[in-house]
């Protein structure tokens, strides 16, 4: 059974992810997404409200895990005794990044290999940072994350005027 990881902040799931998601999951007997935290990057949604906005988001795919990691994601890739990382990419920029955090993994955990989904056309610009601008200032979220969640990202981030 292989089973991969695709780790991110999720902060919060956006159609993209949920894209990389549903792809992922076709490729592999099990997929876990994973809520990573990084103490580095502050976060808009609690680590259990960006795993409960997976939830909700993902509830039609069935070979998948949700949870949450505050440790290198090599410790957390043994501990489930996966040895693949599957991560999205919108731009040159990402892979830049990515393909430098693949050869770390990989010089940590030899059977570590990362999977590179591109994003579709339509998630190639979105990004949880600007939908998240959109929902302060009342924009309409709606083509970028699930209805299931945009009322509670919008009653989050709305700016009371």
């Amino acid at each position: 059974m292989k089973t991969a990881i695709y780790p991110g902040s999720f902060d919060p799931v956006t159609y993209g992810h949920i894209d990389i998601i549903e792809r992922a999951a076709k490729l592999f007997d099990k997929l876990i997404v994973l809520v990573s935290i990084n103490p580095a990057k502050p976060s808009t949604f609690s680590t259990e409200e960006r795993v409960d906005f997976l939830r909700k988001s993902t509830k039609s795919v069935k070979n998948i895990e949700i949870d949450s990691n505050s440790g290198l994601l090599i410790d957390y890739l043994k501990k489930k005794n996966a040895d693949v990382i599957v991560k999205g990419l919108r731009a040159m920029s990402d892979f830049e990044y990515e393909f430098q955090m693949a050869l770390i993994n990989k010089d940590m955990y030899q059977p570590a290999e990362t999977v590179f989904l591109s994003a579709n056309a339509a998630s190639m610009f979105l990004s949880s940072s600007a939908m998240k601008q959109i929902a302060m200032f009342g924009g309409d979220i709606s083509a970028f994350v699930p209805n299931c969640i945009s009322g509670d990202i919008i009653n989050r981030l709305k700016i009371q005027t």
